[in-house]
């Protein structure tokens, strides 16, 4: 398969992905940019942990389906993602189990509990439901893909996206650690100290941890 390197590093994140809980069964597509407008991802009816190098489909925006297995059928939200945002390498979407009950429910992802959600969580839309493949889940991502990096699905899962894989990994994990801090908090009663407004805006534009990220709205 061409750009082999590309295939390896998504294998990499299916596998990490499954090593922390982060996606089960085939509840889940990854995918990563393959020049300007094509994308390698995760083919249809695999499971994310346990793929091969060949497990994954070329695809391109104009023609769709190009090369290798058949793509997940969610391929067309992948594409919806890198249509809107050109510096976006790596796309992973999955239905980790806090993240998804966070998703399934009303209740809020805090952002201000420590460094890390503080920067990779910094924007977190909702998506109302809508089938998964569909034209109409793809269209409702790609209206909002320029709001965020980290997307909950409701009553479906999540999907994170990022400029690479590594950096997109690092969001999915922040958001499920993130989302179990929560939950667990709730149960145990455990009252919660978060950051202030001020003090995020300040960490995100004084800190120098990691480059203000540039919204377009």
């Amino acid at each position: 398969m061409e750009h082999l390197t590309t295939v390896k590093e998504l294998h990499e994140a299916g596998m990490f992905m499954k090593e922390n809980d982060l996606v089960w069964g085939t509840a889940g597509n990854i995918s990563a940019r393959d020049g300007g407008n094509q994308f390698y991802i995760s083919s249809s009816g695999t499971h994310v942990g346990n793929m091969n190098v060949d497990d994954f489909s070329l695809c391109s925006f104009e023609e769709g389906w190009v090369s290798g297995k058949k793509p997940s059928k969610e391929y067309n939200m992948h594409r919806a993602v890198y249509e809107e945002r050109p510096e976006i390498g790596a796309i992973l979407h999955a239905s980790p189990f806090y993240s998804t009950l966070i998703a399934c429910s009303a209740v809020e992802l805090p952002s201000n509990y420590f460094v890390e959600a503080m920067y990779y969580l910094e924007r977190v839309e909702r998506i109302p439901y809508f089938h998964p493949g569909s034209r109409e889940l793809a269209d409702a991502v790609k209206e909002k893909a320029k709001d965020t990096n980290v997307m909950l699905l409701e009553n479906h899962g999540v999907l994170v996206y990022d400029e690479n894989i590594k950096e997109a990994r690092m969001a999915l994990q922040t958001m499920e650690y993130t989302a179990k801090m929560h939950i667990t908090a709730i149960e145990k009663g455990i009252t919660m100290q978060g950051m202030s407004k001020d003090q995020e805006h300040d960490f995100l534009q004084n800190s120098g941890y990691k480059p203000v990220r540039n919204w377009s709205r």
